[in-house]
């Protein structure tokens, strides 16, 4: 007799990347996490979560993954608070599609020369937003596949050939995970803020204020911290005995309390076995 196998009513969640390298330590404005993909572009589904990445229109954004382009975000109240969004696309396929964003500083770089040069904005923004990466990143650029040893990559990644394209992104969204340390020293991932607030039973709002803004929040006794690297949230969440000592220690050695959780984080033998860890495999 067979088993009839019932399909799973739950989707499969959209896989957008399949390999990532972290340069977010690195001083910004080049502090960007490169995503790129090996299997071939899901053009909905990458542009659907791009667009609500980054605040741009969806027909917009699918115009620009088909075309290449840039998006230059409007003005708010006659003022410029974004910069822009840019797509780029070889049309001989020899260089993989790329994307990122240029800040308010870069984008007013992009326009100076832009009008000293009489170059295309489109042209002028990857000039601006490439030297601006890492030397490491920028060398890797210039190889294929970022020259990666294909040999060492997971079969299912190396199955799909040549990187597609890469997306350096910057952001918390819910397709880009991040990790938090917890009181146990176990790293949790969370994809967008929602999925974060869920995770420490805090609202999005409270959990938006805490990424962007960085500082500490109490959650029933226990603390998040989150401290703004490069413009890269960090979180760990303290326990109740940590937050203690880390207060007493504040008060102590007059020392501001992120510190002082700092200072406490690394003298807890659990929260950082799980760091030291993750540092040796090279783990995310």
């Amino acid at each position: 007799m067979f088993k009839i196998k019932k399909k799973s009513e739950k989707p499969k969640p959209t896989v957008l990347y399949n390999i990532i390298e972290d340069y977010s330590e690195f001083d910004a404005p080049g502090n960007v996490t490169a995503c790129a993909m090996t299997l071939q572009e899901d053009l909905a589904a990458h542009a659907k979560i791009l667009s609500e990445s980054y605040e741009v229109p969806l027909e917009t954004m699918t115009q620009l993954l088909t075309e290449g382009g840039v998006y230059v975000y409007p003005q708010v109240g006659g003022i410029l608070t974004r910069g822009l969004f840019a797509c780029r696309i070889d049309p001989t396929g020899t260089v993989p599609k790329q994307t990122w964003t240029l800040d308010l500083m870069q984008f007013a770089e992009a326009e100076q020369l832009t009008r000293a040069r009489g170059i295309p904005l489109d042209e002028v923004v990857a000039l601006v937003f490439h030297r601006s990466l890492p030397e490491e990143l920028k060398a890797k650029l210039d190889q294929k596949n970022l020259g990666i040893d294909y040999r060492t990559l997971d079969r299912a990644v190396a199955k799909g050939g040549d990187i597609k394209y890469i997306d350096f992104r910057k952001d918390w969204s819910p397709h880009f995970k991040r990790l938090c340390i917890m009181p146990d020293g176990r790293l949790v991932e969370t994809g967008g803020l929602e999925e974060f607030a869920q995770l420490h039973g805090i609202t999005t709002a409270q959990a938006k204020t805490l990424v962007e803004q960085g500082g500490t929040l109490e959650v029933n006794g226990e603390v998040l911290a989150c401290q703004i690297v490069n413009g890269q949230p960090a979180v760990a969440r303290f326990s109740a005995q940590n937050y203690t000592k880390a207060k007493e220690l504040a008060a102590n050695k007059g020392l501001h309390l992120m510190d002082a959780l700092s200072e406490v984080g690394y003298n807890d033998p659990a929260m950082m076995r799980r760091l030291v860890r993750k540092e040796l495999t090279g783990g995310r």
